[in-house]
């Protein structure tokens, strides 16, 4: 996605750190990713009829099970996939992923997921875990509302600003940098996607609660979910004993849940909206002729 030196970008955001870790060499999509994509095919429901495309964004990241599960919920309807990072590409057209019934089979046309472009227009665009790591969102939401039909609509989900409070709380006890950049509100989302041309924008929030043996286990599944893309981070690598005492802060400082496990929230934020027809351009000034001018009179009078 080339950068707009029109939009401001997200505060706090390093855009070299996100694009980074979008490059990452992946075997498998996070499976937090793919449990918010189930969630999100339930919403499916709320629409009266399916749409007749659709354009999965990024899937290896958004989930490759939940592309299956889309597939299945629509079945013989045409799909696409919108792969910006060579290392998707690569683990897609592989099929690396263990689930072995995912094969892409690029250039093939009918049911089967075939590579975007962009002239490609489809009725449902759908972007699983992609916004809270876009240096330029509003750029991002513009470009997927090119490529919706009018009338065809986005549905997305990403981290809001209640996640990991548990992990802020215990970096701040010790005067530590963030742990994390800041997560947009869903109000602001709203915002935005009008901004952007969308229309009808619905947002809807949930927390999902995770717990863990250890403060090990909790940073090596966090490892997973994604990075500290936060520009005010520790700007050197860390070593063992950071490690350490990280794990040693969060075991003495970390939230417990009610059975001693250490307890960690993610806040996930779902919204969809539509890409309406164009409204005709209105002038400032309007002309009519002197008869039309007296019949308006007239009919004011009685």
């Amino acid at each position: 996605m080339n950068p707009n030196p029109d939009e401001v970008p997200v505060p706090g955001l390093d855009a070299t750190a996100s694009s980074r870790w979008a490059d990452l060499p992946r075997v498998a999509s996070p499976w937090l990713h793919e449990e918010v994509a189930r969630r999100m095919v339930e919403r499916l429901d709320w629409f009266r009829a399916p749409p007749a495309s659709w354009l999965h964004w990024e899937p290896v990241l958004g989930g490759l099970e939940a592309h299956g599960l889309l597939k299945a919920r629509l079945p013989g309807v045409r799909s696409h996939v919108e792969i910006a990072r060579e290392a998707s590409r690569s683990l897609l057209e592989t099929g690396a992923q263990p689930s072995s019934w995912w094969r892409l089979p690029w250039g093939r046309q009918g049911s089967r997921a075939v590579p975007s472009d962009e002239e490609t227009r489809v009725g449902m665009l759908w972007a699983n875990m992609q916004l809270h790591h876009a240096p330029q969102p509003q750029t991002l939401l513009r470009r997927w509302h090119h490529h919706l039909d009018v009338g065809g609509f986005l549905m997305f989900s990403c981290l809001g600003p209640d996640t990991l409070t548990e992990l802020r709380a215990v970096y701040a006890q010790q005067g530590w940098p963030v742990p994390t950049h800041s997560f947009t509100d869903m109000h602001d989302w709203g915002d935005m996607l009008v901004g952007c041309g969308f229309a009808e924008p619905v947002m809807d929030m949930e927390r999902i609660v995770l717990t863990y043996s250890s403060a090990a286990a909790m940073l090596d599944e966090l490892r997973g979910f994604g990075r500290n893309l936060s520009d005010g981070r520790f700007p050197a690598l860390r070593g063992r004993g950071w490690r350490l005492a990280l794990e040693q802060a969060i075991e003495r400082h970390g939230v417990r849940a009610d059975d001693g496990r250490l307890r960690l929230t993610f806040e996930i934020i779902y919204g969809h909206a539509f890409k309406a027809a164009p409204r005709e351009p209105r002038s400032d000034t309007q002309s009519v002729s002197v008869d039309e001018m007296r019949a308006m009179l007239r009919a004011r009078r009685t």
